[in-house]
């Protein structure tokens, strides 16, 4: 008996596995539970679609259409392998299969028996997947899509300790289906199987920045190794030396230009006072920089 993992650890555990995964709206809680029962959980379910468009893909596979509400599977995989979530809980995608195909898959045997019936409960038993692809046999199947389908199995299978024989395709569970066409199921398993051998492969973190170093958010407090002041200090007391410089140096031209037109002084005199006041005003901005450090 497996009970279905929570949403988010659901979502931690495709995240883990190194997939790209957005989340629609308020999947958590969009289900059919009212339905019926949603678990135990005994494996995964690979769909196609039978669609195109990624935005039209994932709105159906979301909304459902008339005759089948959705959500009609837990995670739509795109064709450049992003995985949309769209539900959580019981969800439209199984349907009523066979029920010797479920108890091999729960004793995890190595081949299946023929799906000939229709007396068991799929969506209460499997999570689903919905691949974006026309199911014509023509559509492309991207790497990055397969992949995708790969590692979004292994996540689940990985979280509950099943291996790949956990996994099976639509058209191994109800009788007339042919999803996913284009792969087949044997070759889609045995990538699982690999996967499963080795650790969980996440994407790997961008590197953290230096301890010492700012965050965005931190710039303006930002004080390095050795110094006493942060930017934003010293800035301020920058600003504050150049205003006051910028006061008396126009006061100074306004004197010696007084002084000049009055003809109080020569012109040696005249630039000696300019000198010494120019000279007294970088002082004092020198002065007051130092003050702040």
């Amino acid at each position: 008996m497996a009970p279905p993992m929570s949403a988010s650890a659901f979502l931690a555990a495709l995240r883990a596995e190194g997939l790209t995964v957005v989340e629609v709206g308020d999947w958590r809680d969009h289900n059919r539970n009212h339905k019926g029962p949603w678990g135990p959980v005994h494996g995964v379910m690979i769909h196609h679609t039978v669609t195109k468009g990624t935005k039209a893909t994932v709105d159906i596979c979301r909304k459902g259409y008339s005759g089948l509400p959705g959500p009609l599977c837990h995670g739509v995989i795109a064709k450049d392998g992003t995985i949309y979530l769209v539900g959580y809980g019981r969800a439209n995608h199984a349907g009523s299969g066979d029920g010797d195909v479920l108890r091999a898959v729960i004793a995890e045997k190595s081949t299946f028996p023929a799906d000939n019936e229709t007396d068991t409960d799929g969506n209460r038993h499997f999570y689903g997947f919905e691949c974006e692809n026309l199911g014509d046999g023509k559509d492309p199947w991207p790497a990055a899509q397969l992949e995708a389908i790969e590692k979004a199995a292994a996540a689940v299978c990985r979280y509950h300790e099943w291996d790949e024989r956990s996994v099976i395709g639509h058209l191994e569970w109800q009788p007339g289906k042919v999803d996913p066409r284009g792969f087949t199921m044997q070759a889609m398993r045995a990538r699982i199987a690999d996967r499963l051998e080795g650790p969980a492969k996440a994407k790997p973190e961008p590197p953290k920045e230096d301890a010492d170093m700012p965050t965005p958010y931190d710039n303006w407090a930002y004080k390095g190794k050795g110094e006493t002041r942060d930017a934003y200090a010293y800035l301020r007391g920058t600003n504050a030396a150049v205003q006051a410089l910028t006061a008396q140096v126009g006061a100074l031209s306004a004197t010696v230009g007084r002084l000049a037109e009055g003809g109080g002084l020569d012109a040696a005199e005249i630039k000696a006072a300019a000198e010494a006041g120019a000279q007294a005003a970088l002082d004092k901005l020198a002065d007051a920089l130092t003050e702040e450090s």
